[in-house]
């Protein structure tokens, strides 16, 4: 008799333990998106009023780190002059060429493009894109060179999944690149 409630015991423990510690898979915590490897970031740039498009790019086809960059161009404008901007973004990593703009597009919740000129003067950025939620995306818009300078442009692509909410932060960057700019 002992020995049959030691193992009932026994048994009633071992059954416990195993309903503590198994979980459903609908229980587990989803992790958020990774940020994207983009090795190519593209600015094209039409000038209003024209169809005369010209595009500076930023190429680093092993990605952030590792070899240094194999392009980066230096953005020239026009003092005074609007332009249509848009950003492609490209992982040429792979074959074939992921097209990451694609994705942001996609996933337009959770990406923000954020522009900012040093000197301030030097450009301004007004987005032409929204999300579902009302928020800028940055993919389109309109900049305007200022008086003729130089300076920097730096561009990034903030990743926020399940946090945008129209500002930089939070967040992490998918993109920090400073660009040259000269306006003439």
């Amino acid at each position: 008799m002992k020995m049959n409630r030691k193992l009932t015991w026994m048994l009633l423990f071992g059954v416990a333990t195993l309903f503590t510690q198994c979980k459903d898979s609908g229980d587990e915590v989803e992790v958020d998106d990774e940020n994207e490897l983009i090795t190519s970031v593209t600015l094209k740039f039409t000038e209003s009023g024209t169809n005369t498009v010209t595009s500076f790019s930023y190429k680093d086809p092993d990605g952030d780190g590792g070899n240094a960059p194999t392009k980066f161009d230096t953005v020239s404008l026009k003092a005074n002059t609007s332009y249509t901007l848009a950003v492609e973004f490209l992982d040429e990593s792979k074959t074939p060429v992921d097209n990451i703009t694609e994705e942001i597009t996609e996933k337009s919740d959770e990406h923000l493009l954020v522009f900012t000129p040093s000197p301030a003067s030097l450009l301004t950025y007004t987005y032409g894109d929204k999300d579902k939620n009302n928020y800028p995306i940055g993919l389109t818009g309109t900049a305007k060179a200022g008086v003729a300078g130089t300076g920097k442009l730096k561009v990034q692509l903030r990743h926020q999944p399940n946090a945008k909410n129209g500002t930089p932060g939070p967040g992490s960057d998918d993109v920090n690149l400073d660009f040259n700019v000269k306006v003439k």
